[in-house]
């Protein structure tokens, strides 16, 4: 299952400025806020979450909210992120890949999610 999203930099950072660092807690935990240390970086991660709920087919919705999945930065600094339990027992998930980059304004973040099923039947 693959998702792709993208988000105008400048979106989070209007954002910032209406309501300041507490309209980050729409879409990012405090540890995630920690790891987001620009607008660029918050715009990727919220890419992200939109990304991994289209990999999952459900987008995101009461199955799958913002906080159903947490995005963290691996030893080598790369992204990565783990879902909660009942999605990954829900798609019995067996791998996790993810992708985030920023350019000219915008961020853009592909998921590849491994899983036994799927939301979509492939075949009737």
């Amino acid at each position: 299952m693959i998702g792709i999203d993208l988000v105008a930099i400048e979106r989070i950072t209007k954002l910032k400025e209406r309501f300041g660092d507490k309209a980050l807690l729409k879409f990012l935990s405090p540890e995630e806020i920690i790891l987001a240390k620009s607008d660029a970086t918050a715009a990727g991660f919220y890419a992200a979450k939109e990304a991994i709920s289209k990999a999952l087919s459900i987008g995101i919705s009461e199955k799958c909210g913002f906080m159903d999945i947490k995005i963290y930065k691996d030893a080598k600094n790369a992204p990565s992120f783990t879902l909660s339990k009942h999605l990954i027992d829900d798609y019995e998930i067996s791998d996790l890949s993810l992708s985030i980059t920023h350019e000219n304004g915008f961020a853009i973040a592909v998921a590849v999610i491994e899983g036994s099923k799927s939301s979509k039947k492939l075949w009737h």
